[in-house]
C-alpha cells in the first residue's frame, strides 16, 4: 500500500490549536475591556476639559475685565495728572513772564543810577568829592546787578523746570497712549467668543513677547511716571511760591535804596546850595573890603606924596640955611627942630611906605583868593547843576516805578507752556 501524499507546511496540535483559540478569546476580552476603559477615559476626560475649558474662559474673561477696569483706572490717574501737570506749566510759565518783566524793569533804574554817577563825575576840583551820594549810588547799582542776577537764576530755573515738566508731560502723554491701546485691545479679546468670526490658530502664541514686563514692573512704571509728576508739581509750586517771595523782597530793598539815595541826593543839593550861598557871601564882603583896602591905598599914597612935599621943604630949608655966612652958620633951635622935622618925616615916609606895601599886598592877597572864589563859586555852581541833572534825572524812576509791568518782546517755550498739541488722547 502505497503512503498517503503529505501537504507541506506546519502542522499544530490539537493542544495548540486549543491554546490558541483561547489566546484570541483572551485577547479580545482584553481588547475589548481596554476600549472601554479608554471610552470611559475619554468620556470623563471629555467632561472634565469641557469644564476646565469653560472655567478656563470664564477666568480669563473675568481676569479681561478686572485688567480692563486697572487699565482704565490708571488711564484715569494719568489724564488727570496729565491735567494737572498742564495747569503748573501754564502757572510756572506766568511766573516767569513776571519774573522776566521785572529783570526787565530793572534795566531803567540801573540805567539811571549809572547816568547819575557818570553826571557827578563832571564835577571839578574841591567839588568832585565822594560823599554819601556816591555811596548810595554805588550801592544802588550793585544792588540793582544783584537783583538782576538773583531774577535771572530764577528765569534759569524756571525754564529747566519747564523742560522737567514738558518731559514729564511727554512720559504721561506715552504711558496714556499704550494705556489707552491696550484698554482697545483688552476689550476687544474681552468681546470675543468661540463663534467670533476671524478667529485662527496661530503660530507660536504662547511665545513671551520681547519687552514683555511683570505685572509689578507695570504697576511701578505707571507708579513713578504719576510720582514724578508729582513731585515735578511740587518742586515747581515751591519755585513759583520762591520766585514771588523773592520779587517781593528785592522790590522791597530796591524801593528802600532808591529812597535812601535820594534823600542823600537832596540832603547833598541843600549843602552845597548852603556853601554856594555861604562863597557868595564871602565873596560880595571880599569886594566890599578890596573897595576900601583901594580908597586906603589911595590915601596912604596921598599921605606918601605930601609927606615927601614935606621932607623936600625940610631939606631944601636945611639945605638952605648951610649957606648962612660966619659966626651966623649957628646950630640954632631953628636947624635942630628942622632935624627933628627930617627924621620925624624920613620915619614917616617909612612907615607910610611899608603899610603901603602891606595894603598893596593884602589887596593882591584878596584879588588872588577873590579870583579864586570865584572859580569855586563857578564849580559849585556847575555841581549845583549837575545835581539838578541827577534829581531830574530820577525823576524817571518816580514815574516808571519799579512795580510797573513793562511791556517786554520775550521769545516764549513752544506755546510757553510746553503743550502746544499735548491734546489727551482720551479727548
Amino acid at each position: 500500500m502505497s503512503a498517503l501524499p503529505v501537504k507541506p507546511g506546519l502542522h499544530h496540535s490539537v493542544s495548540e490549536w486549543c491554546s490558541n483559540n483561547q489566546q484570541l478569546s483572551a485577547t479580545a476580552q482584553q481588547e475589548r475591556h481596554i476600549s472601554t476603559v479608554i471610552r470611559q477615559e475619554g468620556r470623563s476626560l471629555r467632561n472634565e476639559t469641557n469644564s476646565q475649558t469653560t472655567w478656563d474662559e470664564n477666568n480669563t474673561s473675568r481676569r479681561l475685565n478686572d485688567r480692563v477696569w486697572d487699565v482704565a483706572r490708571w488711564k484715569n490717574a494719568l489724564e488727570t495728572c496729565a491735567q494737572k501737570v498742564d495747569e503748573e506749566m501754564e502757572a510756572l510759565t506766568l511766573s516767569k513772564e513776571q519774573t522776566e518783566q521785572a529783570l526787565a524793569a530793572t534795566a531803567v533804574p540801573l540805567e539811571v543810577s549809572t547816568e547819575c554817577l557818570t553826571l557827578r563825575e563832571g564835577r571839578r576840583g574841591y567839588e568832585l568829592v565822594t560823599d554819601p551820594v556816591d555811596e548810595q549810588l554805588k550801592k544802588e547799582v550793585e544792588l540793582i546787578e544783584r537783583v538782576q542776577q538773583v531774577l535771572q537764576q530764577h528765569i534759569d530755573k524756571a525754564f529747566e523746570q519747564l523742560c522737567v515738566l514738558q518731559e514729564v508731560r511727554h512720559q504721561l502723554t506715552t504711558d496714556l497712549q499704550n494705556k489707552m491701546e491696550a484698554l482697545d485691545i483688552d476689550k476687544s479679546c474681552l468681546s470675543l467668543t468661540t463663534k467670533s468670526p476671524h478667529i485662527s490658530l496661530k503660530t507660536n502664541p504662547t511665545r513671551i513677547p520681547s519687552g514683555s514686563s511683570t505685572p509689578q514692573e507695570w504697576v511701578q512704571f505707571s507708579q513713578y511716571n504719576v510720582t514724578r509728576a508729582h513731585e515735578a508739581i511740587q518742586l515747581s509750586q515751591q519755585m513759583r511760591e520762591d520766585m514771588n517771595l523773592t520779587q517781593a523782597q528785592l522790590q522791597n530793598e530796591l524801593e528802600a535804596q532808591r529812597r535812601a539815595t535820594e534823600f542823600a541826593l537832596r540832603k547833598r543839593n541843600h549843602h552845597e546850595e548852603q556853601a554856594r550861598d555861604e562863597l557868595a557871601w564871602q565873596i560880595k564882603t571880599t569886594e566890599d573890603e578890596m573897595a576900601e583896602m583901594e580908597r586906603d591905598i589911595h590915601g596912604l599914597d596921598a599921605d606918601l606924596q605930601a609927606k615927601t612935599a614935606s621932607l623936600k621943604l625940610a631939606h631944601t630949608r636945611l639945605e638952605t640955611r648951610t649957606t648962612r655966612p660966619g659966626m651966623d652958620l649957628c646950630r640954632d633951635e631953628v636947624q635942630h627942630d628942622l632935624l627933628n622935622e627930617v627924621h620925624q618925616l624920613e620915619a614917616t615916609i617909612t612907615s607910610l611906605k611899608q603899610k603901603l606895601s602891606e595894603a598893596q599886598h593884602s589887596l593882591q592877597k584878596m584879588k588872588l583868593h577873590h579870583s579864586r572864589m570865584l572859580q569855586d563859586l563857578s564849580r559849585k555852581q556847575e555841581a549845583l547843576n549837575l545835581e539838578q541833572r541827577c534829581m531830574n534825572t530820577r525823576s524817571r524812576l518816580t514815574s516808571t516805578s519799579y512795580t510797573d509791568k513793562t511791556a517786554v518782546l520775550m521769545i516764549p517755550l513752544t506755546n510757553s507752556s510746553g503743550r502746544s498739541n499735548l491734546q489727551l488722547l482720551a479727548q
